[in-house]
């Protein structure tokens, strides 16, 4: 992951209103969880300085260096909140961290390539597991995995402990989950004539049970 550098400045405003203000004014506030001292500073960013550094990136959880009047200090993206209405961010909390000590981060999967068996069998690829929990270095951190399923036949689960990441990251999600399976063609007729067959019968049932209600009127 590419190094990211973020300006950052210690606040003292606090309250609604004082934060309300302070995004008035071009900046939005965050918060830094301090590794050694404990407790947690309150900082600001500039705004259009802190979206121009997120451009192209999509994970919520990376390394950064946070350059707080030229005190440099690494710290891991954990959270950013975002405007309902316009996407922007509107508030953004970091932890302290070293760069020699493993973090634990979430990490997003991708599926890539087309299993054998949809390509041949006529399967459908259904991915179970979107994102996996891994412990590594700081500077280390990606911002998601590739997973290819090329050799995944039909009826065959892809499972956690099948993952092979490298020696860089431990796996902490548990093993026996799967994380993508192809199932036979005949599964997903069998489910959709369910439904339709439920679907069909729906009227039925409300006409059932409206007659029965005017019963009920008439005792």
């Amino acid at each position: 992951m590419d190094q990211i550098r973020i300006k950052a400045e210690v606040r003292t405003e606090q309250g609604t209103g004082a934060v309300r203000r302070l995004r008035r004014s071009g900046m939005i506030p965050g918060s830094v969880m301090k590794m050694k001292k404990g407790g947690t500073e309150l900082i600001k960013l500039p705004a259009h300085d802190f979206m121009m550094a997120m451009r192209g990136h999509t994970s919520k959880q990376m390394l950064v260096t946070l350059d707080m009047d030229g005190r440099e200090v690494p710290a891991l993206m954990r959270e950013m909140q975002n405007d309902v209405l316009a996407g922007t961010p509107i508030h953004v909390d970091f932890s302290e961290v070293s760069l020699s000590e493993k973090v634990r981060v979430t990490v997003p999967l991708y599926l890539v390539g087309e299993a054998v068996g949809v390509k041949i069998g006529g399967g459908v690829l259904e991915q179970v597991l979107r994102t996996i929990d891994i412990d590594c270095l700081p500077t280390d951190i990606v911002e998601k995995f590739d997973i290819d399923i090329s050799s995944l036949g039909l009826d065959q689960t892809l499972f956690v402990r099948d993952l092979k990441l490298g020696d860089k990251f431990t796996v902490a999600t548990r093993g026996e989950l799967a994380l993508a399976v192809v199932k036979a063609p005949d599964d997903v007729p069998q489910a959709a004539a369910a439904a339709a067959a439920a679907a069909d019968k729906a009227p039925d049932v409300i006409k059932k049970g409206k007659e029965d209600a005017k019963k009920e009127e008439k005792k």
